[in-house]
């Protein structure tokens, strides 16, 4: 009686085993990819915001605070009022995943506002 060979045998378990990981930190970057697209929509927000309310006459440091609450944690707000004009710049980092990703930059996202200050 002849027995019949294998030669592949435990090739689809080698297969999966090597493409687990690969799946695992494909997942986790898209996911970065994600809160730093959120985090430059939240930017965003936060420094119209901002303008909008130094424009029509608020206090700068309530203003300020404002965009704070909107933006992600550990955002920095700058406002700047003159020649009849606001520009309100907000910037965040945004780090890098954990795990397999942990070697990434993190990223830097900022956003200008700017807005006609209104008459008095």
């Amino acid at each position: 009686m002849r027995t019949r060979r294998h030669p592949e045998r435990g090739a689809a378990t080698a297969e999966l085993a090597l493409g687990i990981p690969l799946l695992v930190a494909l997942t986790a970057g898209l996911v970065w990819m994600l809160a730093v697209g959120a985090a430059q929509v939240r930017v965003v927000d936060a420094s119209r915001e901002a303008a909008r309310a130094v424009a029509r006459g608020d206090d700068v440091a309530a203003a300020q605070a404002v965009a704070l609450r909107i933006a992600p944690e550990g955002a920095r707000v700058r406002v700047v009022v003159g020649d009849g004009q606001v520009v309100v710049t907000t910037s965040v980092r945004v780090r890098g995943p954990g795990g397999l990703l942990s070697s990434l930059p993190g990223v830097t996202v900022s956003d200008d506002a700017v807005a006609l200050a209104e008459d008095p």
